[in-house]
């Protein structure tokens, strides 16, 4: 699984708990990350409208204290792709652990 694909997995699994802002979903991978990963905006937002032009997202305008912002939130198809990537993650680490010896 290449960058590309591992930061719209990380995107999907941040939308699959709650609808979130483009800030809020670099904050989340982070945090969860232990801050090992990161979503710098130059790539965070092109992955975005990206996912959204595939039907994977769909974005809204809300009003939060005053200032509008995009949040995005996983349809259907969205999590099904990501039902698919999680188990080619796992395959994936499986592999390398396996050739790492670790397994």
């Amino acid at each position: 699984m290449n960058t590309k694909a591992q930061l719209r997995l990380l995107i999907l699994a941040v939308l699959d708990r709650q609808p979130e802002h483009g800030y809020a979903i670099a904050q989340a991978i982070k945090a969860r990350s232990g801050g090992v990963l990161s979503a710098k905006e130059g790539s965070l937002y092109p992955a975005l409208h990206l996912l959204e032009k595939e039907g994977l997202v769909q974005s809204s305008e809300v009003d939060v204290k005053g200032r509008t912002r995009r949040e995005y939130r996983l349809t259907e198809a969205g999590r099904g792709a990501l039902a698919e990537s999680r188990g080619e993650w796992q395959r994936q680490t499986q592999a390398v652990g396996a050739v790492l010896g670790g397994q």
